[in-house]
């Protein structure tokens, strides 16, 4: 035991200077904005490490499937995987889950959901074949409402709801626990691999983010105090935004994520709003490392609290109580209040109102694109293979998600900034939501949704049930 414990304390004092210096010009490089490119070198090096495992695991299976057919006499197999999974592996940058195709699906609006079969179009248009000319009087077909049956049915296989809010499958192991498969043995040289990984993610890399994002939220703490005793002037609000920016990169650094930033030029400037996809609580951050941005949001308390009147210290952001956040009409008054003053930064929105795994944007809210000002779009893609980002606040908590991140490989994201766009003189707000929300869609590769994405904690509205009933009846009147 003294053996243990001499060789233990030799070890700290030995490792105990490098790991000072090394948080320390983690630190400093956070809080200039700089890197020496060792993320970069860190995710190449994974890249490799992943496809290597990638392709052992294919030698794997196929040396086990060539196994299993000479034990069995069976004819070859193609493909050890089965048509459900090959469909789930086709969508968006193979990753999305997807078990089945479809073209329509039941949704707010059913007049947008339907299309007439080709001989109700003949009809309508005018063009009639004999029998369609004897059958026009009738008033229902059983045909007329197949498409509605088909509908029901693939959303009873899947709906596009629920698989929004589940984490994105891989095409191959990235050699973390999370898959879509109980523990399977391979090979021995994988499971090393894999236990070195676990072993580097917990031992070394787990303690460094958690020091380092402690250093962060002091940062945070301390920075924006300071700032609150400024008299109100220039010089304190470029030192609000240095405090906020500096602080959002330690935390940034905590949990190892890599930004690469496109179409710069198109950075939201003040008097607007930036809009873009949730993800995760991530997304702040992300955002927060070359731009100051004034957030809105509900007041919280505990550990969320503590941050959020750090922040409004030093730089104007809008929190609201819970009685609030309903009142649309209070929100949009601060709204306004707020892009009316020049020198304000620009509001960070997410009109999703929830967070979506990064394989679809759903519903934008339309409160914000009420108010008026300008637009600033900005897109979101997290890369899977590094560690899974998308925060299941229905399953997890804060501290379980944080643990999740500072476990993970790394966070590794792409970021697009899109042209600042306007309303439309007779545009109405909805219509420029929906705008909005395809440009992002489909800049960040993403699915275009129109379902609300408050159906993750609510029951669909009242009024969407009456609109597909009043729709079916039309049908059964041959209308």
């Amino acid at each position: 035991m003294a053996l243990i414990m001499s060789v233990v304390s030799l070890s700290i004092s030995i490792l105990y200077t490098p790991f000072l210096l090394l948080v320390l010009c983690v630190i400093f490089l956070a809080s200039i904005g700089k890197s020496l490119g060792v993320r970069r070198l860190y995710v190449n090096i994974l890249l490799k490490l992943f496809e290597y495992g990638r392709q052992h695991i294919e030698v794997a299976k196929k040396v086990q499937r060539n196994d299993s057919s000479d034990e069995e006499e069976e004819p070859p197999i193609p493909d050890d995987k089965p048509p459900s999974a090959i469909i789930k592996e086709n969508g968006i940058n193979g990753t999305k889950m997807s078990v089945i195709e479809r073209q329509e699906i039941l949704g707010p609006s059913p007049e947008l959901n339907y299309k007439r079969s080709s001989s109700q179009e003949r009809i309508q248009n005018g063009h009639r074949t004999d029998q369609e000319k004897n059958e026009v009087n009738l008033e229902f077909h059983l045909s007329h409402c197949l498409d509605l049956v088909k509908a029901g049915v693939e959303s009873i296989i899947e709906d596009q709801v629920t698989s929004v809010f589940e984490a994105e499958e891989l095409r191959s192991w990235n050699l973390l626990t999370r898959t879509n498969k109980q523990y399977e043995f391979l090979t021995w040289r994988l499971t090393i691999i894999w236990a070195m990984g676990f072993l580097v993610r917990y031992m070394f890399l787990l303690p460094l983010r958690v020091l380092i994002f402690v250093i962060g939220v002091v940062t945070m703490v301390v920075s924006t105090l300071i700032v609150s005793m400024l008299p109100a002037c220039k010089i304190r609000l470029f030192l609000g935004a240095l405090a906020y920016k500096m602080s959002f990169r330690i935390l940034f650094r905590a949990l190892s994520c890599y930004v690469r930033f496109h179409d710069t030029e198109y950075i939201p400037k003040k008097n607007g709003f930036c809009v873009a996809n949730h993800t995760s609580p991530i997304d702040v951050a992300a955002l927060s490392i070359n731009n100051c941005y004034s957030l809105i949001g509900q007041r919280h308390g505990g550990f969320l609290g503590l941050l959020q009147r750090a922040l409004a210290r030093a730089s104007p952001h809008i929190w609201f109580e819970r009685s609030e956040v309903k009142d649309r009409h209070a929100v949009a008054k601060r709204l306004k209040e707020h892009i009316s003053v020049p020198d304000n930064p620009p509001i960070l929105i997410f009109p999703e109102g929830t967070c979506i795994n990064n394989t679809s944007v759903m519903q934008f809210k339309k409160g914000s694109f009420e108010v008026g000002g300008i637009i600033y779009p900005v897109a979101i893609k997290y890369d899977p293979r590094f560690g899974d980002a998308f925060w299941n606040s229905s399953r997890y908590g804060m501290l379980h998600y944080l643990l999740n991140m500072m476990t993970s490989w790394a966070i590794v994201c792409d970021i697009w900034y899109l042209p600042p766009m306007y309303r439309e003189p007779h545009e109405s707000a909805v219509d420029f939501a929906n705008r909005v929300k395809s440009v992002i869609a489909r800049r960040g590769g993403l699915v275009d949704l129109m379902w609300d994405g408050q159906l993750k904690r609510m029951k669909p509205k009242k009024e969407w049930r009456e609109l597909q009933q009043e729709e079916f009846s039309k049908r059964l009147k041959g209308e």
